[in-house]
């Protein structure tokens, strides 16, 4: 992969942590210079800009809450400034929320997980498409999830969200194919990142969740940042409008794997 995205600059949202930070760190291993959005962890972002410098690419973080329109606006305007329009988006910024049931979760809570995960996809992609589909070219490239198919109990928010945005990708895509622009999603299954060290960190809790994966093993960050890496280069140019699952096979049901 190492030079496939040479010239290329790319934009990835939550890039300061787990999945975000291994899909930066790949994308300027391939050649592009990267900008990653944070939230909170100014020191963690720039981590990762040196990580993406020390690849020979540029890096970039800014500050922003990607469920806000204002502080969107301003990411693409900083982002903007400081190069030409973007060729990659990588909206990778989410959250999980608290696990509750259906009807004894928090209204609040439940419309954050919404915010966050759709709405801030929605936000960003907005402004990418809008530079893309002017410039006939350009890519994006949304962190959704196994549970936009495989649903999860306590989650319901996170499940709402995550399958919002397969038909928002979706409908993107077919908006955006005849000027040239791709859009898809990538699924992770169970990958090994902090926000889920309560689980693998558990043995009974790392055995339960491996006997869900066909693979018997959990997914690392970086296979997720090469995938991304290869998905938006143009080894990948007819691929869009669709989710690429990467979870060891667990949305094949592995319950089933000795007959129903």
């Amino acid at each position: 992969m190492s030079g496939s995205l040479g010239g290329k600059r790319a934009l990835v949202t939550g890039g300061d942590s787990g999945i975000g930070a291994a899909v930066s760190l790949a994308l300027a291993v391939a050649g592009a210079d990267v900008a990653i959005v944070y939230n909170r962890d100014e020191v963690a972002a720039a981590e990762v800009v040196k990580g993406i410098e020390a690849n020979g690419a540029k890096g970039l973080s800014v500050q922003a809450n990607v469920a806000e329109v204002g502080d969107v606006d301003r990411l693409f305007e900083t982002v903007a400034s400081e190069w030409a329009p973007l060729d990659i988006l990588v909206c990778s910024a989410g959250i999980d929320g608290h696990a509750a049931l259906s009807w004894e979760g928090d209204p609040e809570a439940w419309l954050t997980v919404i915010k966050v995960n759709l709405f801030g996809t929605y936000l960003c992609a907005r402004k990418a498409l809008a530079q893309m589909v002017e410039q006939k070219s350009g890519v994006v490239i949304n962190i959704s999830s196994v549970h936009e198919v495989i649903p999860w109990t306590g989650f319901s928010a996170y499940t709402a969200s995550k399958a919002g945005m397969s038909m928002m990708t979706k409908t993107m895509a077919q908006e955006a194919a005849e000027h040239g622009v791709r859009v898809l999603a990538v699924g992770p299954g169970a990958i090994q990142t902090p926000i889920n060290q309560n689980v693998w960190g558990d043995p009974v809790g790392l055995k339960d969740l491996l006997d869900k994966i066909p693979f018997g093993r959990m997914g690392t960050p970086e296979e997720i940042g090469r995938l991304v890496a290869v998905l938006a280069s143009d080894d990948a140019s007819y691929v869009t409008g669709t989710t690429v699952f990467a979870d060891g096979g667990m949305t094949l049901f592995p319950g089933f794997r000795h007959g129903g």
